[in-house]
């Protein structure tokens, strides 16, 4: 639904297909590189390099450019190149290399969405992708800058709609998710989910939103959107039924859309990316937005949703690893798949809730050309 970073990786780490690339080579680019341009410190609160350095959303060059002089200063300004990924819907990407190509040695800098800071934690997220690195279910995250952060390339392709409906492939998701899930807190106890104090707050800030009625776009969202009323009374009703569900708190992505994922044919493995929402919540409920993610972004068809029997399989999969990677040693049973299965299809609601919100506020803030409300 939304995209943190949408990558489009070839096989060989090209980007091709859908995706509309800028290429173009950072060489005659003439900015100040000495170490003095930008203050150089380690967020005592997460471990990580933090570099002040803020990156321009239209003319990102420059910054990049003193990013890479930190973090790879080997690389000759001239040699370097670039490729801006222009699909995202939340955040800007681009993949910064030597040579050819991206490849295991490129450099991901993300620039933040405008206004994203008012519902995502960014200090949440990097303490998230250190965490689900060291356990190796994510990328490395090299460094902090005013707004965005770097980490590592995966190698891969991300997945279309039709992909995810291939048995093959599938299941690795669901396996993959399933050592997700097992990752345990560096905390003594399991920390609460989080779902309900981010839908709070998503809709306490449509709440603020709403009231800006200064121009014609506020205006007509106001008339595409129910009311902060009905919308507060739904959230009071999900959060009352599904409180009566017992799903596992685990670790969750959050926001596992096909662009997330990347497949890489040659191993026979996939990697989730891109880790802004990632966070302590229902297990239920992480696996039903993916499931929901199955109808599309761009051009939604709920006729696409899994399924009973592509549920089962992925579910049975799903629970196989879940269970080895928390020492379980019984075999899945038909009423454990069952059971996830209802759960999942209760917890759907609450994805559909979330990202409806979301929505609205990226109407209001993001200054990415997209149709939110649609």
């Amino acid at each position: 639904m939304r995209q943190s970073a949408l990558q489009e990786h070839q096989k060989q780490g090209i980007i091709k297909g859908n995706l509309t690339c800028k290429n173009f080579q950072l060489g005659q680019i003439k900015t100040e590189m000495s170490t003095a341009a930008a203050t150089v410190f380690r967020r005592h609160d997460v471990g990580l390099l933090h570099l002040d350095i803020f990156v321009e959303e239209d003319e990102p060059s420059s910054g990049v450019m003193k990013l890479l002089k930190s973090l790879r200063p080997q690389w000759k300004p001239e040699d370097i190149g670039m490729k801006v990924f222009t699909e995202g819907i939340t955040n800007q990407l681009m993949c910064c290399y030597v040579g050819s190509r991206c490849d295991s040695g490129a450099v991901l800098v993300r620039i933040y969405g405008q206004k994203t800071e008012l519902f995502v934690d960014r200090d949440r997220e990097v303490e998230m992708f250190q965490l689900l690195h060291e356990h190796g279910c994510g990328p490395q995250i090299f460094c902090s800058f005013q707004n965005g952060i770097c980490y590592e390339f995966v190698q891969g392709i991300t997945l279309d709609e039709s992909a995810l409906r291939q048995p093959a492939v599938y299941r690795l998701i669901a396996a993959e998710m399933g050592r997700l899930h097992a990752i345990k807190s560096r905390m003594s106890s399991v920390p609460a989910p989080v779902l309900w104090t981010k839908i709070s707050r998503l809709l306490q800030l449509v709440k603020e939103s709403l009231k800006d009625t200064s121009t014609q776009q506020r205006r007509a969202l106001l008339q595409e959107v129910p009311s902060v009323h009905i919308l507060s009374c739904e959230m009071e009703e999900l959060k009352q039924h599904l409180g009566h569900v017992d799903s596992l708190t685990v670790v969750c992505h959050n926001d596992l859309l096909t662009k997330n994922i990347i497949y890489n044919h040659n191993q026979g493995c996939v990697k989730f990316i891109d880790y802004e929402y990632a966070d302590f919540n229902y297990q239920a409920y992480d696996i039903a937005n993916h499931f929901n993610e199955f109808a599309g972004v761009m051009e939604v068809d709920y006729r696409l949703y899994p399924s009973w029997e592509l549920q089962k399989d992925w579910l049975f999969t799903y629970l196989e690893t879940f269970k080895r990677c928390t020492g379980l040693v019984d075999p899945v049973t038909e009423h454990e798949v069952q059971e996830l299965y209802i759960k999942v299809c209760k917890f759907s609601q609450a994805s559909h809730f979330n990202w409806g919100l979301w929505a609205i506020l990226q109407a209001t803030y993001s200054t990415i050309n997209f149709d939110f409300v649609k």
